[in-house]
């Protein structure tokens, strides 16, 4: 099983436009779930925030983001990004997130997610977030 890992940016609103400014950059398709799509909204204002999202190239450029909510502490300089992980194969992705909890602060249990079959977030010891999940094809 092939597991990769991605950069996934952080941001507060500005999510969407910063995807489709580095399509234009590096090419490639965006795909998008926003809190609406994802029946998780909060905040009616946020509503059309990405939940999730990404920037594939041909070329192999891939870049994965989100919104923050304002409910969560979110600042540029201090938690800008996550390390994602992800894997086809759920013991594959389980097995990992074992490993990788051993000392850490899961800030999201390993499970079930309206976007994947499995999804979890962890900070580890050395202050590094962590996003496992299981891919999905988006169209």
């Amino acid at each position: 099983m092939a597991v990769t890992t991605t950069t996934h940016l952080n941001f507060r609103g500005d999510a969407r436009e910063a995807l489709d400014f580095y399509r234009s950059v590096f090419g490639g398709r965006t795909a998008a779930v926003t809190y609406k799509d994802a029946g998780a909204v909060q905040n009616e204002s946020e509503a059309d925030w990405l939940m999730w999202g990404e920037v594939t190239g041909d070329e192999g450029f891939h870049v994965m983001a989100y919104d923050v909510p304002s409910q969560l502490p979110w600042d540029q300089g201090r938690n800008g990004f996550f390390v994602s992980v992800r894997g086809e194969d759920t013991e594959e992705i389980s097995a990992l997130w074992a490993r990788l909890a051993e000392g850490s602060t899961v800030v999201r249990p390993l499970e079930a997610a309206p976007w994947a079959p499995l999804y979890g977030m962890l900070t580890d010891r050395f202050g590094v977030t962590w996003v496992l999940d299981v891919a999905v094809a988006w169209s």
